[in-house]
């Protein structure tokens, strides 16, 4: 497979989304095709790192640098679709008269108009998800109708998915009147999908073997995920040990020497990802529940929400935990120490654990994360759920009690069986001749030959 084959990667610029499609775009390079990953201004400067990659980085406006304020939620992706629309289409013509004229557009399915626009430019499209497969189909339901928003009923019944309480579905479903502009945006993923020749998901067959054979007879497909470090995985990838953008700047030698100090599996690792806000109230309830858990912490808090710490908590608590910024995850994951891994259940964290074979404690936000909390507990059972209160807080003792049953009970070895082989089974869907491996073969083949 030559170098001629040309594809480029338009994530959608938040770090949910590019580490995934990064990762997928290191891949298809190993294999032949010259990769180009597009990202915006706005993050332009955290990708300096990465110029020495085997995939190629152009970058385009998206309206951060035009003096253009940040308004609400809905203005920010009109003023990204605006100004990505414009400079991507230049950037494909500019390509398509080079010596290496673009094939296909692999983009975040959050911008669906990408596909239209690469056509109009002589370039085919496929859309990438980055959330999973389970996740997606529920949205797919909703968007045809077949799920209420807010869903009716204490349960909903759908194809291939086990029976999901109303506290397991995706949070803007159940409360869309508070996201009019991201129910929208995990909507019209599907309002063109079906005239794609290739659907990508960041999964794998055997995670979520029900629902991608619900999907594949149906539409074309293709898991081919975890799209994570090959490092941790099939160590097939030269120099591919971390994702190689961060939006945040991380304590890397701090928590890894404080980790060396621990012994095997007797950390709880406790972090809630980059969007999320914990009230203050439960940030307490949290920070007691860590402590009075007797076990150590390495707990990531980021910047923004330190000043909710109740006072003197981390000089009370210095010799049993560890409080940072931002940490390097997926070292930490894999550090012998790490017993359990505290987590909002996003799926870049969950595939992380399940790839790493770590067990979780699953405290869910919001957006798809009480859906993957489900999977986690009852599908993979590779982890316990935290439960809220009358005032929909994780109380202290519930905190507690939970990271012990991990970390010192039966269900707790159990789990870490379970995670382990979920941990094989990924290792397997990415190494040669895994499925994963196989899809991205097979779309790479079909597309020269297209």
């Amino acid at each position: 497979m030559g170098r001629e084959t040309h594809i480029l990667v338009i994530p959608y610029p938040v770090q949910g989304h590019i580490n995934p499609m990064l990762q997928f775009s290191k891949r298809l390079a190993s294999k032949g095709p010259r990769v180009t990953v597009i990202t915006t201004t706005s993050i332009s400067e955290s990708m300096q790192a990465l110029q020495e990659s085997s995939v190629n980085f152009e970058t385009i406006s998206d309206g951060s640098t035009e003096g253009v304020k940040l308004g609400s939620i809905d203005e920010e992706l009109k003023r990204f679709k605006l100004f990505v629309s414009q400079s991507l289409a230049e950037l494909i013509e500019r390509h398509k008269s080079s010596q290496h004229p673009p094939k296909l557009l692999v983009y975040d399915s959050v911008i669906p108009w990408a596909l239209t626009l690469a056509r109009q430019h002589g370039v085919d499209g496929a859309p990438f998800f980055t959330q999973s497969c389970g996740v997606n189909a529920i949205y797919y339901h909703a968007h045809k109708g077949a799920v209420g928003m807010p869903p009716e009923g204490p349960s909903v019944s759908l194809p291939s998915l086990p029976s999901l309480e109303i506290n397991d579905m995706p949070s803007f479903l159940c409360d869309s009147a508070s996201y009019p502009a991201l129910i929208s945006l995990v909507m019209n993923q599907f309002s063109n999908f079906q005239e794609a020749k290739w659907l990508l998901f960041n999964s794998f067959d055997k995670l979520e073997d029900e629902v991608v054979n619900w999907m594949a007879s149906q539409w074309p497909v293709k898991t081919i995920g975890p799209a994570i470090p090959s490092m941790y995985l099939d160590k097939r990838l030269e120099d591919d040990k971390e994702y190689g953008l961060n939006l945040f700047k991380p304590n890397v030698d701090a928590c890894m020497k404080w980790l060396d100090t621990k012994e095997i599996g007797s950390v709880v690792y406790a972090s809630f990802g980059s969007l999320a806000a914990l009230g203050e109230e439960q940030m307490e309830e949290l920070s007691l529940g860590l402590k009075n858990s007797n076990c150590y912490f390495l707990w990531v808090v980021r910047e923004s929400e330190e000043k909710k710490l109740p006072g003197n908590f981390i000089e009370e608590t210095t010799e049993r935990g560890l409080v940072v910024t931002w940490c390097p995850q997926l070292d930490v994951l894999a550090h012998k120490a790490i017993g359990c891994f505290m987590t909002h259940c996003g799926w870049n964290s969950t595939l992380e654990a399940l790839s790493l074979g770590v067990p979780m404690v699953a405290m869910p936000q919001w957006t798809d994360q009480p859906t993957n909390a489900k999977f986690i507990v009852d599908v993979w059972k590779v982890g316990i759920r935290i439960k809220l209160d009358e005032n929909s807080i994780a109380t202290k003792e519930e905190i507690e009690f939970r990271i012990r049953e991990v970390m010192e009970g039966e269900r707790g070895k159990e789990m870490k069986m379970n995670s382990l082989r979920w941990k094989e089974l990924a290792i397997e869907a990415v190494d040669e001749g895994g499925s994963s491996d196989k899809n991205i073969e097979e779309f790479i083949t079909k597309l020269s030959h297209s």
